[in-house]
């Protein structure tokens, strides 16, 4: 069976799904600031099976240091409380009725720098994820070249495409975790 052509679209379309699952990541890493996306990952124990929190609660940031849960069920706020204490995130809900109002402390410097080691372990395996698109994709190339079933002139040209691909979206990668390291560290 003969390899099928080289996809170069698609190869970029998987790398920017490497970028977009680093970008979800570091959105649910502390910074200084409130941010809904700190608590999403949250699950909750709710009605016999487990649950995302914006399944049981409405998140709104109303200040920059305090993140509000209104819990939609009355009976699921003991629940909601007790999986955001659980879920190791160092925060501690005050209840009001059905809602929880979360204080976001401040980080010292110690735990900012563990933040921005996160940060970059998030950014290694991100950039290892698009690495292993390229070598798919060089592979691929590889494949065809053995079939003669494209040139040497395109075998050439479509690999400095596939790395092209790959040294923007490390480009793009590095930049977002200089952002997000920048806004760690901003006290």
């Amino acid at each position: 069976m003969p390899t099928p052509p080289l996809d170069i679209a698609e190869l970029k379309r998987r790398m920017q799904g490497a970028t977009q699952s680093f970008r979800h990541e570091l959105g649910g890493l502390r910074t200084g600031r409130a941010s809904a996306s700190l608590i999403e990952p949250v699950s909750v124990e709710a009605y016999g099976s487990h649950m995302p929190i914006n399944q049981v609660a409405t998140i709104s940031v109303p200040e920059p240091r305090m993140l509000s849960v209104q819990v939609w069920d009355k009976s699921m706020v003991a629940a909601v409380d007790k999986a955001i204490r659980s879920a190791n995130l160092g925060l501690s809900p005050t209840v009001e009725g059905q809602v929880l109002r979360i204080r976001i402390p401040e980080l010292n410097e110690q735990r900012r720098k563990e933040m921005v080691k996160i940060a970059h372990k998030y950014a290694e395996e991100a950039r290892v994820a698009v690495r292993h698109v390229r070598h798919e994709g060089m592979d691929q190339i590889k494949k065809l070249e053995k079939e003669k079933a494209i040139a040497e002139d395109d075998v050439a040209r479509q690999r400095d495409q596939v790395q092209k691909a790959t040294d923007q979206v490390v480009a793009e990668i590095d930049a977002v975790l200089a952002a997000k390291e920048k806004e760690i560290m901003q006290v």
